[in-house]
């Protein structure tokens, strides 16, 4: 196990154990049911054998046993209920957790991790976890309540046959420690087999298209299939690891009761006072091993986790809440935009920005240009907060970014990329995405502004209609469109526009613009373009312009100088 692991684990043990107190109190109540009903069966045997002298009469042993069997189904009916809930709880609060980071990360701390892997960290890894909290834990403190109680009443009945229990008992952890190790190594071996599996399938279905026409589909299921049956011998070595410890406990519990079964024989021939003390002993075996069996039967769930935790534990804490007297905002009316002597850059000695100072108030638009690579969208990334300034620093209104509290700062930030995101669900859905307690006619100004009423109109269920998922259903400039309408809905006084009309015809990228140059008035606006119609609108409404090619060239040749 990988020691930056550990602290985390225990926490989540710790945690686990805390909230599993209940699941304890019934499982002992449990098992002191499972103790009568023992001794009563014991008495009824011994009356039906003819073994027993004096006691209480087979009725009444009857009565018992049935009583104890009742109670003891309740307890763990209810044990079985509180422990579901005990994973469900888990579950939700480490998937807040995971979700919390990744948001917490934002797409620049993102990059280079495949969409599966982390669709495998917020579902599989988390619901691997289910089984550590709502088994393995209650399992576990089972496994010392149990035995313990039915331990001690063994040794005041009689000492040897007790001690016979106990050491049975203590030997099957230290088997199953034997075998954990192994099934550890075998669990992380499986997740990462799942992992590789999940993001070559998602991979070749997006790609399906490229796939067919370059004949290569035969190719790539007999790739599929192979992750498939690595997967596969994976998850059946993680069971053959696991089953050793179930034999480790099968061996153990049949030496104890041969040997108490030994210890008694003469008793169980013929009526003699020890019969029915002889034939508990017996019974009570079966109940000493049952907790330890239950926790042999999920032992391999607290090795998922070791498979899992090296993960989990790596993802960043989700940001703390500001406390109210560190709150900053901004004014509500219009916002200024400034960079002050701002740098960053992916590689310290290559930076992509370096030293960049700007400012751009209410109505105004900034004009970024540059060729590919000259860092209009890390700038947009920095406005955004996805990315923090390694020099300088950032203000609205006078406010440093980061002072900012996060839900204003995103309530303040309309933003349209090169592609925009398209859920799957109704058009009206994916517009109202922006603002859902917008009202009807709110709605309805949108879709007029963004020029959307003929492709509305034109739809058999209007607003209504589903699209696919990413948009499957409109075209690029339909997208671009219900994007435009999404950031009027959302009404934000701060426009960042990346790349809006790099995709589209010339014919569809004019109808964009014009959509947008409605959209930026009376607003701050920052376009990061190489567009030509683009820079033409930005000059006839008289754009302030950083041309990131110009300020490289002046760094490189003061750098040469």
């Amino acid at each position: 196990m990988n020691s930056a692991t550990k602290p985390w684990i225990k926490s989540e043990q710790k945690l686990g154990f805390r909230a599993a107190n209940l699941s304890f109190l019934f499982g002992g109540l449990g098992v002191v049911c499972g103790i009568i009903q023992a001794g009563a069966a014991a008495r009824l045997l011994a009356s039906l054998l003819h073994v027993q002298r004096g006691g209480i009469s087979a009725s009444l042993a009857g009565l018992v046993f049935a009583l104890a069997v009742l109670a003891r189904a309740g307890l763990q009916l209810r044990n079985e209920r509180g422990n579901f809930e005990l994973g469900a709880a888990a579950r939700r609060r480490l998937r807040g957790q995971v979700l919390s980071a990744l948001l917490a990360l934002g797409p620049a701390g993102l990059r280079g991790r495949h969409s599966a892997e982390l669709a495998a960290s917020a579902v599989d890894r988390v619901e691997a976890m289910d089984g550590f909290h709502a088994r393995w834990v209650p399992a576990t403190g089972m496994a010392i309540i149990g035995p313990g109680l039915i331990g001690l009443v063994a040794l005041l009945l009689d000492w040897r046959s007790g001690l016979i229990l106990i050491i049975a008992g203590l030997f099957v952890p230290f088997a199953m420690a034997v075998a954990g190790i192994g099934a550890g190594i075998a669990a992380k071996k499986q997740f990462l087999a799942m992992t590789r599996l999940q993001v070559r399938f998602m991979d070749r279905i997006r790609g399906i298209s490229t796939i067919v026409l370059a004949g290569r589909g035969e190719d790539e299921a007999r790739a599929l299939a192979g992750a498939a049956r690595e997967l596969r011998e994976r998850t059946m070595r993680v069971l053959r690891v696991a089953f050793l410890s179930s034999t480790a406990l099968d061996l153990a519990a049949a030496a104890a009761l041969i040997l108490i079964v030994v210890r008694f024989a003469p008793a169980l021939h013929g009526a003699h006072e020890l019969a029915p003390t002889a034939l508990f002993l017996v019974l009570l075996v079966p109940e000493f091993f049952a907790p330890l069996r239950g926790f042999a039967a999920v032992y391999g769930d607290r090795m998922a986790v070791e498979a899992v935790a090296e993960e989990l534990s790596t993802l960043p804490d989700a940001p703390a809440p500001v406390p109210p007297v560190d709150i900053r905002s901004v004014a509500a009316q219009g916002v200024t935009l400034a960079f002050e002597h701002v740098s960053y850059g992916w590689d310290p000695a290559r930076p992509v920005v370096e030293d960049l100072s700007f400012k751009v108030g209410r109505g105004e638009m900034l004009l970024l240009t540059g060729a590919s690579g000259t860092g209009k969208s890390t700038i947009i990334d920095l406005i955004l907060g996805f990315l923090a300034p390694q020099g300088g620093r950032i203000t609205i209104n006078g406010a440093v970014l980061e002072d900012l509290v996060p839900a204003a700062r995103t309530r303040m930030l309309g933003w349209i990329g090169q592609k925009p995101v398209i859920f799957a669900g109704t058009i009206e859905e994916n517009i109202r995405f922006a603002n859902p307690a917008a009202s009807e006619d709110e709605l309805k100004d949108a879709i007029r502004n963004a020029h959307l009423e003929e492709l509305v109109a034109a739809l058999p269920q209007g607003v209504r209609t589903p699209l696919g998922e990413g948009g499957f259903g409109v075209s690029g400039g339909q997208a671009q469109r219900i994007a435009i309408a999404r950031a009027f809905l959302k009404d934000a006084p701060l426009l960042l526009l990346d790349e809006p009309t790099s995709h589209l015809d010339p014919a569809v990228e004019r109808d964009i613009l014009e959509s947008l140059k409605h959209l930026a008035a009376g607003r701050t606006v920052v376009l990061a373009t190489h567009s030509t119609q683009a820079l033409d609108l930005a000059k006839t409404i008289g754009a302030k312009r950083v041309d990131l090619d110009a300020l490289r060239y002046a760094s490189w040749r003061g750098a040469q100088a």
